[in-house]
């Protein structure tokens, strides 16, 4: 079949042409920080159906969660044309099957093209890929990348991520590193950049913003969705106030472990979902924040390891595992609990404080003004901590109690733990048991615990 590319006579508008050559020309990384309406999916969807039609091969379109993508790519329409944006993409007549289930299309020449989640990023693993677009990068699992780059990298293939900012977060160090890397594009454009949307517009959406928000967080919202601004508050963040001044006070430092203080560890222990640990330590009134792994799809063995590996290459001394109350519930395959595991495994858990989750919201607002971080802790662990937000209700315009479930509630979650497990027992005061004249003695009543050692 005889193709012209771009397909359907589309072509990029002025200020998308910078990435629409670089990607055409070969380009294999690209980092595009454009404000909201600016057609980030658009470009991208055109460029990997001609991907596709020129390279046979399979081709992914990556939402933060795998449900977002049928409403804002699968069944979206262009409101300039009434058509689909995938049928305008992707032509039928270059289609030889289209599964609406899964949001799959394959092509005549054999190439496939897909919607999937970084949600759900490890189902893809081992997967053949020649190019993926992660759309809305800075609210996406950065762990997505680390499981795609080793596919594309096998496969010569090409990476586009697109976001607006979302606070300071692994978007901002990714688009650090384009800029200060050769081979990768890298590109930040505001609404007074592109001039895509006239000053009438730009206003009404301010006022829209403000309408909904308040004056100070409406304003917020719309310098991040329109100026791209990557130090605008994050709408409805817990801790948006105290990750604020850690950054502000600069205590994200790389700092070192105290030779013989034991490191401790905050699990979230996830069945289907991510399990999150935290790494850290007491240091007079200070907690060092040492540590984050998070990773899901594999047994206790595997974080077992981990740690082993981690102690022993740093000089680390073990500390316990603070681990939630779930924890002492039975597993269907091995009728044993998680907690029995650990031990078998020579961990040591030990059950937090069974506290509410605002109690522990509460806990850990009281405990990040004490907690200093080491800068390995910035990608999947302190840009979670400040991207932890409440679910905004559309219909009421107000935030929910609840907060939303993606990927930064595992991080999330164990940072909790830490904050209701890190304090020490109160000292323990002996007081002889009084004599009965029978000669029996009434045993002092249990010494509260912190924590309950299993």
């Amino acid at each position: 079949m005889d193709i012209t590319l771009p397909h359907n006579g589309w072509l990029p508008r002025a200020h998308q042409m910078a990435l629409w050559s670089y990607l055409a020309n070969g380009g294999k990384r690209a980092m595009a920080v454009w404000h909201r309406r600016a057609g980030k999916d658009e470009i991208c969807l055109h460029h990997a159906s001609c991907a596709a039609m020129q390279r046979a091969g399979n081709y992914w379109h990556c939402l933060p969660e795998f449900l977002q993508g049928r409403k804002a790519i699968w069944t979206a329409i262009n409101a300039h044309t009434g058509k689909r944006r995938i049928d305008e993409a992707f032509p039928p007549m270059l289609r030889e099957t289209t599964n609406d289930n899964e949001m799959f299309i394959r092509f005549l020449n054999g190439s496939t093209w897909q919607i999937i989640g970084s949600d759900r990023y490890d189902a893809t693993v081992g997967a053949g890929v020649a190019g993926i677009t992660y759309s809305e990068w800075a609210l996406a699992n950065p762990s997505a990348w680390a499981y795609h780059r080793p596919m594309l990298e096998e496969n010569n293939g090409w990476a586009a991520f697109i976001t607006t900012p979302r606070g300071r977060n692994h978007a901002l160090s990714m688009f650090n590193h384009a800029q200060a890397t050769s081979g990768w594009f890298s590109e930040r454009l505001t609404a007074l950049d592109t001039h895509a949307l006239s000053q009438e517009r730009l206003e009404e959406a301010l006022a829209e913003y403000q309408a909904l928000y308040g004056m100070d967080v409406g304003r917020a919202q719309f310098q991040q969705e329109y100026m791209c601004d990557w130090n605008a508050a994050i709408l409805g963040a817990f801790y948006a106030y105290e990750m604020a001044l850690v950054r502000a006070e600069n205590r994200i430092i790389d700092i070192d472990a105290q030779p013989g203080v034991p490191v401790h560890r905050a699990w979230d222990l996830g069945m289907t979902d991510d399990t999150s640990i935290w790494f850290y330590q007491m240091v007079g009134s200070q907690i060092f924040i040492l540590d984050h792994y998070a990773t899901s799809g594999v047994g206790l063995e595997h974080y077992r390891d981990i740690i082993e590996m981690r102690y022993r290459d740093r000089g680390w001394t073990h500390g316990e595992d603070h681990v939630p109350h779930d924890a002492k519930v039975k597993e269907m395959g091995t009728g044993r609990t998680r907690v029995e595991t650990m031990r078998l495994l020579g961990l040591k858990p030990i059950l937090v404080p069974n506290a509410s989750i605002e109690d522990g919201r509460n806990a850990v607002r009281r405990t990040l003004p004490l907690c200093v971080f080491h800068p390995r802790t910035e990608v999947g662990g302190i840009d979670a901590l400040e991207q932890y937000r409440r679910e905004w209700d559309d219909e009421k315009k107000a935030f929910r109690a609840n907060a939303v479930h993606d990927w930064t509630s595992h991080p999330a979650d164990s940072f909790r733990y830490l904050a209701l497990a890190w304090r020490a027992p109160p000292p323990r005061v002996v007081t002889p048991p009084p004599l009965l004249p029978s000669g029996w003695i009434i045993p002092p009543p249990p010494e509260p615990r912190a924590g309950i050692m299993l």
